[in-house]
């Protein structure tokens, strides 16, 4: 299992060593524990950018992934799992208009992130691929903490 962190923000504090324990137990759960991921920290301005660059959407957003696993030569490394950027910022922004900690959000959007990684959709997906997706969410948050996300 390899996991690259990187925080490009400075504006929230986070607990890296909780963030490295979480993905890790996130991706025993998935069955990829074997897998490689890198995670990027980085605030709305630079969310935007990645958004903007690689998605032509121009606004910021919680969390964006990128898939290796998809694509033409998405099995040349199966354990190559993607790239996942999260705003925290935007993750603070949402974590306090929902009453909830801050690193129970960011562990939420990981596992959003991580999943889209795995093939998990629901923007352009049925509702049925939309509520197993969000099922799963749930499910492996209250797996992680032991209480339900809100």
């Amino acid at each position: 299992m390899s996991i690259a962190i990187e925080n490009r923000q400075k504006k929230f504090k986070l607990d890296s060593r909780r963030i490295r324990r979480s993905l890790k137990r996130l991706m025993k759960e998935l069955c990829c524990e074997d897998g490689e991921l890198s995670l990027l920290l980085v605030d709305d301005d630079q969310i935007r950018e990645i958004n903007r660059m690689y998605l032509q959407r121009d606004h910021s957003t919680n969390v964006i992934s990128f898939s290796m696993r998809e694509g033409e030569f998405g099995a040349i490394n199966p354990r190559l799992l993607g790239d996942i950027a999260l705003s925290v910022e935007t993750a603070a922004r949402d974590a306090a208009a929902g009453g909830i900690d801050l690193m129970d959000e960011v562990e939420f959007l990981l596992i959003h992130g991580l999943l889209h990684l795995l093939g998990y959709e629901h923007e352009n997906a049925t509702s049925a691929e939309s509520r197993k997706m969000k099922t799963r969410e749930r499910e492996l948050f209250f797996i992680l903490r032991g209480y339900p996300i809100i």
